[in-house]
């Protein structure tokens, strides 16, 4: 009897998932921008950002100026590309602090549990009763006005929000037979913190980081509209709207193109926040 010869078989085509979406890759372009901004503003502004021009005071948008000029002839691109070093550092002052602190009440009140959980959780509730733009005028009225105090003042009212997160994460983890294996075995309470608990916690909080960047952009910059942050002649993107508000009706690109840059950037860290949760969750 003859063998019958074996059919091979049809390697099926395979999908292959595009590890970035579109929306991602602009975000990153986007977020590069912003880094570049930061970086090198002089090469990036077409004019100085300070220098007065009373030729074409609130013009519109023209080849030469782009975003055309406010009141004083100052070219408004150039303002918005130098602003962004100042908004993007103080909200991430902002986030350093409340990511820092807020994560180390976290873990220790859920390590150690009982009385340290229970004043630590006193004072993230109180923290969370207040008003986050209304806890931030508070602090910066005693530490006095200015971008580096409102960032100070926005990372503190932040810390409750890191705090409960961080507490939630390690409340889960602390309990799991890897952490008590080691608690067993004479590990430290530093070691188990920094070698186990903290690594398997930190996805979500750096989440949260990127989250928290976007509305640390947005207190900074309604602080600074509402005179409490940057002073003139700064170019932060909150105080621009402040001083272009006066002619709004008229030249309302004043107000536009900063607000613009306000929500690109927030949607931009909004986008990253995701990208983070996909990655390392």
């Amino acid at each position: 009897m003859t063998a019958v010869p074996a059919v091979a078989a049809v390697p099926q085509p395979s999908r292959r998932r595009l590890p970035l979406s579109v929306l991602d890759l602009a975000a990153i372009v986007v977020l590069a921008l912003i880094a570049a901004m930061i970086v090198a503003p002089t090469a990036l502004a077409p004019y100085d950002a300070f220098q007065e021009n009373i030729a074409p005071p609130l013009s519109g948008p023209t080849a030469a100026h782009p975003f055309g000029t406010d009141y004083i002839g100052r070219d408004l691109l150039s303002r918005i590309v130098v602003g962004t070093a100042a908004t993007i550092s103080g909200s991430f002052v902002a986030v350093a602090i409340g990511l820092v602190a807020g994560t180390a009440l976290g873990l220790v009140a859920a390590y150690f549990g009982r009385l340290v959980d229970s004043v630590v959780g006193r004072v993230v509730d109180v923290l969370l009763s207040i008003p986050t733009l209304l806890l931030s005028i508070t602090i910066i009225v005693a530490l006095g006005f200015g971008t580096v105090n409102a960032a100070v003042a926005v990372g503190v009212s932040s810390v409750a929000v890191f705090a409960r997160l961080a507490r939630s994460e390690v409340l889960e983890i602390r309990h799991l037979p890897f952490v008590e294996a080691g608690e067993h075995m004479g590990a430290g309470h530093l070691r188990l913190l920094f070698r186990h608990v903290l690594p398997n916690a930190y996805s979500a909080v750096l989440s949260l980081a990127a989250l928290q960047f976007g509305a640390a952009i947005l207190a900074i910059a309604s602080l600074s509209f509402l005179g409490y942050g940057a002073q003139p002649p700064d170019p932060e993107w909150g105080l621009l709207i402040s001083e272009g508000r006066n002619y709004i009706n008229s030249h309302p690109t004043l107000v536009l193109f900063p607000s613009l840059a306000i929500v690109l950037a927030v949607m931009t860290l909004s986008r990253l926040a995701h990208l983070i949760r996909k990655k390392v969750g």
